[in-house]
C-alpha cells in the first residue's frame, strides 16, 4: 500500500515520557489518585498547571481572575512555594517517587479511535514555560481538573475587580495574591456562600451577598453562618451597573443604591471544568444533580473513552462535596482501584464515594433567571463575550462580527428559528457565525451565558441546549511553545500542505512569471524549503 506523503501515516512522533497512570490536576482528588496509584505499584505522572503564569492569569485562564491578581504572582518561585505550602500532600507524592510536574498544563488527550488510528499509544499534550510543548504517553488517565465559575454579564463587568468565586478563593487562600478589600458576592449557591465565608475569614469585608431569587437557594446552615457574621443578604436584586475608578471596580449599583466595593465575586454557578474531556471525545450530559454538563461515567468513574476516568469536581459538583474534600478523595481512590486492576495490579477494593442526591433547586431555571435579570433586562447592552465584544442581541440575532460592517439585505426579522431551524439551537453554530466564545479566554467567561440565552430564546430547559464544544489545545499556547523540540523530518517535507489551503506558500523557484488562476496547479509536486 502506498501512503500519501502529505498525511500523518507512517510518520513518527517524538514522545518524551511515559506513565502507566497519568493524573491531571493536583487538587484533593488528583493528589489522592496519584498517591493511591503509587501505593498500588503503578508508575504515576501527576500534572498540574498551577502556579499559572501571570500572563495567562491576565487572560482569565483557567479561572476568571478578573484583573485582581497581586504583583506577587509575577514571582514564580514565591507562587511555587505558596502552592507547596497550601497542599502538603504534594510532598508525599514526591516521596512516593511520583513524577510531579507543576506549572505544566495538559492541553490535549489523544486516544486512537474511529477517526484516529496512527498513534503509537494514548498521548497527552503538555506545556510548561521551561520546556514548551511535548508529548507523553500513558496507559490510563484520571482527569481531576476541578471547576470554574459561570460568567454573568452586566454593564461594566469587564472592569478589573469582577471575578469568579473559585478564582477569588484560590488567590486568597493558596497564593495570598488577591487584590481587593471589600467584596459584593453574587449568588447564594453553596459554593457562593462558602466563598463569602472564606473571604470573610481571610480579612475581606463582604459588603453584601446579592441574590436575584426571592430567597436563598443554598444550605440553610450556611445562610445562618453568613448572617451570624453580620453579612447583609439582599434577595430580589442584581447588579445594574458597575461604578468605576482608575483601577477598576469602585462600587456595585443596584436598585436600592450603590454598594462601595472593589470586588464583585460571581458565584451563581460553579461548573465542572470539562474542556479536556470534551476535546478528548468523552460523552457529556446535562446532569443537574452534578452541577450541569458533566462526563457520563460508569460505576468505576470511566468515561465513554474507557481508559480515561474523571474524579473530583470535574465529575460533578454538589453542596456536600463542596463542603467536604473527603468525598472527592474517595472518588479518586475508587477510580484508581479500577485502573490498577485493569493494568494487572489488583488490590483491596476502595470504599465507594457518596452519590449526589436530587438538587435542592432547579439549577437550570436558576441560571436562566440570572441571565434574564442581569443581561436581557440590563440598562444597556453589555458584552456577553468580552474577548470578541459580542452582545446578547447580536448573539440572538446571529449577527456577523461588527468589524465586518455587515448590513442586512432586507428588513426580514433575524431570529434563531429562521436562521438555524426549529430544533434547539446549538451554540457551536452561533459561535461560528458571531465569534462569541472564540477569544483568548476560549469561551470560559461566556460559554454558559450563551447556552442560557439560547435556552431562553427557544423557551426550552437549559439542558436541552448543549455547551459549545471544546477543541485542543484547551489552553492558550504561545507560538513559540508550539514548535516541537524534535520532529520527524518527514513532517517538514510537505509542511505547506498541512494548513489545508492549496499552495499557501510557493517556493521562489516555482513562482510563474505571470499569475493566472489556471496556472495554480494544486498538485504540482515540490518539496518545502
Amino acid at each position: 500500500m502506498t501512503l500519501d506523503p502529505r498525511s500523518v501515516a507512517g510518520k513518527t512522533l517524538t514522545v518524551e515520557g511515559h506513565a502507566q497512570l497519568l493524573v491531571v490536576g493536583a487538587g484533593p482528588a488528583g493528589l489522592a489518585a496519584a498517591i493511591e496509584g503509587a501505593r498500588r505499584g503503578l508508575s504515576v505522572m501527576l500534572v498540574d498547571e498551577n502556579p499559572v503564569p501571570f500572563e495567562t492569569m491576565g487572560e482569565s485562564v483557567p479561572l476568571h481572575f478578573g484583573g485582581r491578581v497581586g504583583g506577587v504572582a509575577r514571582n514564580r518561585n514565591a507562587m511555587m512555594e505558596a502552592m507547596l505550602e497550601s497542599a502538603p500532600a504534594i510532598a508525599d507524592a514526591f516521596e512516593l517517587d511520583i513524577d510531579v510536574r507543576l506549572g505544566t498544563a495538559c492541553w490535549g488527550l489523544y486516544v486512537n479511535g474511529a477517526n484516529l488510528g496512527w498513534m503509537p499509544a494514548p498521548l497527552a499534550g503538555l506545556a510548561d514555560e521551561e520546556n514548551g510543548t511535548h508529548l507523553v504517553s500513558f496507559e490510563r488517565a484520571i482527569v481531576a481538573t476541578g471547576r470554574r465559575d459561570m460568567g454573568l454579564a452586566f454593564p461594566g463587568w469587564e472592569q478589573p475587580g469582577v471575578m469568579g468565586a473559585t478564582a477569588a478563593v484560590q488567590l486568597a487562600t493558596r497564593y495570598g495574591a488577591l487584590e481587593g478589600r471589600r467584596a459584593v458576592v453574587l449568588g447564594t449557591t453553596a459554593e457562593a456562600l462558602l466563598a463569602a465565608l472564606c473571604l470573610h475569614e481571610r480579612g475581606v469585608e463582604i459588603a453584601a451577598v446579592i441574590e436575584q431569587a426571592s430567597a436563598p437557594v443554598g444550605p440553610a446552615d450556611l445562610v445562618a453562618k453568613l448572617r451570624e457574621a453580620g453579612i447583609e443578604l439582599r434577595c430580589g436584586e442584581v447588579v445594574r451597573a458597575v461604578e468605576t475608578g482608575l483601577d477598576g471596580v469602585r462600587g456595585a449599583r443596584t436598585r436600592a443604591g450603590t454598594l462601595a466595593c472593589d470586588l464583585i465575586v460571581l458565584g451563581i454557578g460553579a461548573v465542572p471544568m470539562v474542556d479536556l474531556l470534551d476535546a478528548a471525545g468523552c460523552r457529556l450530559a446535562f446532569q443537574p444533580e452534578r452541577g450541569g454538563f458533566t462526563p457520563v461515567l460508569d460505576a468505576e468513574a470511566r468515561t465513554s473513552v474507557d481508559i480515561i476516568q474523571a474524579v473530583g469536581d470535574v465529575a460533578g459538583i454538589w453542596p456536600a462535596k463542596s463542603r467536604d474534600a473527603a468525598i472527592a478523595e474517595a472518588e479518586a481512590r475508587h477510580a484508581v482501584a479500577a485502573a490498577a486492576a485493569s493494568l494487572g495490579r489488583p488490590g483491596e477494593e476502595a470504599t465507594l464515594a457518596p452519590e449526589p442526591g436530587a438538587p435542592a433547586y432547579d439549577i437550570g431555571a436558576y441560571r436562566k433567571d440570572w441571565v434574564r435579570a442581569s443581561i436581557i433586562e440590563a440598562e444597556g447592552e453589555p458584552y456577553v463575550c468580552q474577548c470578541e465584544e459580542v452582545t446578547a442581541r447580536e448573539i440572538l440575532e446571529v449577527r456577523p462580527p461588527r468589524y465586518l460592517d455587515w448590513q442586512a439585505a432586507d428588513n426580514r426579522e433575524r431570529t434563531l428559528a429562521a436562521i438555524l431551524g426549529e430544533s434547539p439551537p446549538n451554540p457551536d453554530q452561533v459561535k461560528r457565525l458571531t465569534r462569541a466564545g472564540m477569544g483568548p479566554c476560549q469561551g470560559r467567561r461566556c460559554r454558559e451565558q450563551v447556552q442560557a440565552l439560547l435556552a431562553l430564546q427557544a423557551a426550552v430547559p437549559l439542558g436541552a441546549v448543549p455547551l459549545a464544544g471544546y477543541r485542543a489545545p484547551v489552553r492558550p499556547l504561545p507560538l513559540a511553545a508550539a514548535s516541537p523540540h524534535a520532529e520527524d523530518p518527514a513532517f517538514g517535507e510537505q509542511w505547506d500542505s498541512w494548513f489545508g489551503m492549496p499552495r499557501q506558500w510557493v517556493p521562489f523557484w516555482d513562482v510563474d512569471e505571470e499569475y493566472t488562476v489556471a496556472s495554480l496547479a494544486v498538485e504540482k509536486p515540490h518539496a518545502s524549503e
